[in-house]
């Protein structure tokens, strides 16, 4: 039998899938993805090879469980139970206090240059927005600097940045900044609608067209008058958790911590662009740890806000289920105000229309009296032991400030993670070849009901669940993985163990850095919440902090302010 390697369109969509399919496959690893792809699209492939992988994936497990649940399609929660909010500090008093803390909370050798950075050299003087975007686009031109190949932002336009930061350091010479965002340089992930660049996704033949309209964010970002300097590379349609990329649009962006290891993924190019200094803040979305996995594994802070909390309209629908937008950050306080600008409802975006406001009441707080912190201790050991380490006296410490940890049983992860990657996978496919057999999305669906329920007795006892960011650290990259891409499902289930969780039933999840291997590679620990309590989250972030005494400085990091 002959074999053809013309990709057609409707092997294109297979492509992506099978990128991600190979992934989870121990024994396909080897096939070259534009072999697989187009044997995927054979009789052979739709007899034996998928449903091969489907085995060998663990994908029939679903077929033996008695599911009498109605499936879930939207993980949207009614708010429960919400305190009186007329009682609380205005959210703009609560983050000026945020900034003041953290402008006065370190004195390390090394610390991130955060928002209030930015915000006391604008104040003062000392530099103004338009010298921050030329110190920007030094970085971006200067082909020795390029040399380095951080390739975090995927496309930049000069005089768009220029045009943005003149408008900015006019209105700081009239005192009249727009928000705490004003001048403040910000990239959005490549799948979110940035007008005038391409929308492609990490692909190269999507977005063939500059864009003319702005996604809801972006929309949001540029009324609060911060600068943008362009959109950040990404893995390839979202279907990876490393950030490789090697198509020639992109390229792989580089581990500002250590170049020679992946950023994670697929909001790969925002991490790097934090974690190195080229912005205080970035965007990018999140559908099966997409935010998390490259904030843990560059040492950063990353947001996934809860299902529907932060509009997604304006951005490639690849999972419309699973996918929540959020911040990547230098700290707990930057996040809390990207958040508190980006969040609310969008009339564009129907599943966010009925969510509670969002407030940041009572996230400064003395301690963590009372507060029940949730561990399932056998999933919470089942990842690297440096990371368990490490974590498990980070643990320790949030009980110092009066937290207890309270045992539970998080039940079927097996089947959570399944259900999961049907869901993601049936959707990345309708979005890109609307014929799809739905089968197993429906069951994975029926899935989604019962870890749902279960997070909801399980609230009722507990205020937030702790785990891992990740189960590994960040893996290195190898010579092949540049020119071919890679597939290893073992790195693949390690960054993804403790993110699917949050994705499939729409809970907010704040992951923050708590510390770095032997070798310097960054570790998270990751605070889950209920339904629309990211408020929560921020409080018990802003203590974690400060477990992580010293910061290590990035061997790629750019002083934008001087």
């Amino acid at each position: 039998m002959g074999v053809h390697l013309q990709l057609c369109p409707h092997t294109l969509a297979h492509k992506h899938l099978f990128s991600l399919y190979l992934q989870w496959n121990p024994r396909l690893s080897g096939f070259t993805l534009r072999l697989a792809a187009h044997l995927a699209n054979t009789a052979f492939g739709q007899l034996f090879l998928v449903p091969l992988i489907m085995r060998i994936n663990n994908f029939t497990i679903l077929r033996y469980l008695d599911i009498s649940e109605d499936p879930t399609f939207l993980p949207v929660v009614a708010e429960e139970g919400k305190s009186d909010l007329s009682k609380s500090s205005n959210d703009s008093e609560i983050l000026c206090k945020l900034l003041d803390m953290r402008s006065r909370s370190t004195n390390l050798a090394f610390n991130f240059r955060g928002i209030q950075d930015y915000l006391n050299c604008y104040q003062s003087g000392e530099v103004t927005p338009l010298q921050v975007a030329k110190n920007i686009l030094a970085v971006l031109e200067d082909p020795e600097r390029s040399s380095l190949h951080l390739r975090a932002i995927s496309q930049w336009d000069r005089e768009e940045i220029i045009k943005m930061a003149e408008c900015s350091t006019a209105r700081y010479r009239h005192q009249k900044p727009l928000s705490f965002l004003d001048g403040i340089p910000v990239c959005l992930k490549e799948e979110i609608k940035v007008a005038p660049y391409y929308h492609r996704s990490g692909t190269e033949y999507l977005g063939t067209k500059p864009e003319t309209e702005d996604a809801t964010v972006t929309r949001k970002i540029r009324t609060a008058g911060a600068i943008i300097i362009g959109v950040s590379n990404m893995h390839e349609l979202g279907t990876g958790t490393t950030g490789c990329n090697p198509n020639r649009y992109h390229n792989t962006a580089r581990n500002p911590y250590n170049p020679q290891h992946f950023t994670g993924g697929s909001s790969s190019g925002s991490a790097a662009a934090v974690a190195s200094g080229l912005c205080p803040f970035a965007l990018g979305t999140d559908g099966g740890g997409s935010v998390r996995i490259p904030a843990s594994f560059c040492g950063i802070v990353g947001l996934k806000g809860t299902f529907g909390r932060i509009s997604a309209y304006g951005c490639h629908p690849l999972s419309y289920s699973t996918v929540s937008l959020g911040p990547l950050c230098t700290s707990v306080a930057d996040a809390a105000l990207v958040y508190s600008i980006l969040a609310g409802p969008d009339p564009l975006y129907q599943y966010g229309l009925c969510q509670p406001k969002p407030s940041l009441s009572e996230i400064i707080t003395p301690d963590l009296k009372g507060l029940k912190m949730g561990i399932d201790w056998t999933f919470f050991k089942a990842c690297n032991d440096e990371i368990l380490v490490n974590c498990q006296k980070a643990v320790e410490f949030l009980k110092s400030f009066g937290a207890s940890v309270i045992e539970v049983s998080l039940p079927e992860i097996e089947e959570i993670r399944v259900a999961h990657v049907i869901c993601i996978l049936s959707e990345m496919r309708d979005f890109l070849q609307p014929d799809f057999n739905n089968h197993f999305h429906q069951m994975a669906n029926r899935q989604r009901t019962r870890p749902r329920a279960v997070l909801q007795e399980t609230f009722a006892n507990v205020n937030c669940l702790i785990t891992q960011g990740t189960a590994c650290c960040a893996p290195e990259i190898q010579s092949s993985d540049l020119l071919s891409g890679c597939s290893d499902v073992q790195t693949t289930l390690q960054t993804m163990r403790y993110m699917q969780l949050a994705n499939l039933t729409g809970i907010p999840a704040l992951v923050v850095p708590i510390g770095y291997t032997v070798s310097g590679l960054p570790i998270s620990l990751q605070i889950m919440a209920k339904w629309w309590d990211e408020a929560l989250l921020f409080r018990i972030g802003l203590k974690l902090e400060k477990f992580h005494d010293t910061i290590a400085k990035p061997a790629i990091y750019y002083d934008i302010l001087g």
